[in-house]
């Protein structure tokens, strides 16, 4: 009975290791999915709302976010929680208004000094994320649900020989990641990543401290098929300067009210 048993056993084993899909095919796929959904998200406007700590000073601050002409404008819609009153609501009105006749009167070169702005900085707030998966040896360590959703759980540590691509990805030769991809959409519903030891960059004048991680969070546009947008951003950061000033911060960011951009925000319907 014991050996039937054992037998028993091993079969299933074998079994569910036939079904477990590739890590690099998870990978590849969630990886495809991501980078469409980031060419897409400039076509939306959306809320964020900021919880920023520093010195143990927390301010709360709501905006709607909202593309015009190609970069997109924050909006100050509610501090600490609450709506605007209606005079500093006006004021803000004001300030948009001054603003969509700014970019109406810009010049061509100005307008595409403004929008490679914007672009340098999407690709630089891309990059690590994207770094990450190729920073990273993943193996997959289960499955679990999120949000009622069944997911693909993998865990990331460290490749040998990785090669940072700027200062910002260097801090991965010292991170660990965690993803965890929806098994029906190959999306990333969440991906997390921590600092476990010290890594030094920027001619070893600063260094990044164990304790630094971040977690982003995404879900489904209603609406709009297979693309999924950011709903929760954190980050946690520890680092010391020249070995004697620390920084330490954190960044909490909600989004929500995804909503297709106007196209006629400006004259002539240049709206993005």
């Amino acid at each position: 009975m014991m050996r039937s048993i054992r037998a028993l056993a091993i079969t299933v084993c074998v079994l569910s290791a036939a079904t477990l899909p590739n890590v690099d095919d998870i990978i590849r796929r969630s990886v495809a999915n991501t980078q469409a959904d980031w060419n897409d998200a400039p076509k939306y406007d959306f809320t964020e709302r900021d919880v920023i700590t520093r010195n143990a000073k927390t301010e709360k601050k709501t905006y709607r976010v909202m593309m015009i002409d190609g970069s997109p404008y924050n909006r100050l819609v509610a501090t600490n929680g609450e709506p605007l009153a209606a005079p500093q609501a006006d004021i803000e009105e004001r300030k948009l208004q001054r603003e969509i006749a700014n970019r109406q009167r810009e010049t061509a070169s100005q307008r595409q000094r403004r929008i490679a702005r914007y672009s340098r900085e999407r690709r630089q707030d891309n990059e690590l994320l994207q770094q990450m998966i190729k920073a990273m040896d993943f193996k997959l360590a289960g499955e679990e649900n999120v949000d009622g959703r069944r997911c693909f759980v993998l865990e990331g540590t460290p490749k040998p020989g990785y090669q940072p691509i700027s200062r910002d990805t260097e801090v991965l030769k010292g991170m660990r990641g965690k993803l965890w991809i929806d098994e029906q959409s190959y999306q990333w519903v969440k991906v997390t990543a921590e600092v476990f030891r010290p890594v030094t960059f920027g001619l070893f004048i600063a260094q990044v401290q164990p304790g630094t991680e971040f977690a982003l969070e995404q879900e489904p546009v209603i609406g709009n098929g297979n693309l999924w947008l950011p709903s929760h951003f954190s980050m946690r950061v520890s680092a010391k300067i020249l070995r004697y000033w620390s920084r330490n911060y954190t960044d909490d960011e909600t989004y929500s009210a995804y909503s297709t951009a106007s196209a006629e925000k400006l004259p002539g319907g240049r709206g993005n």
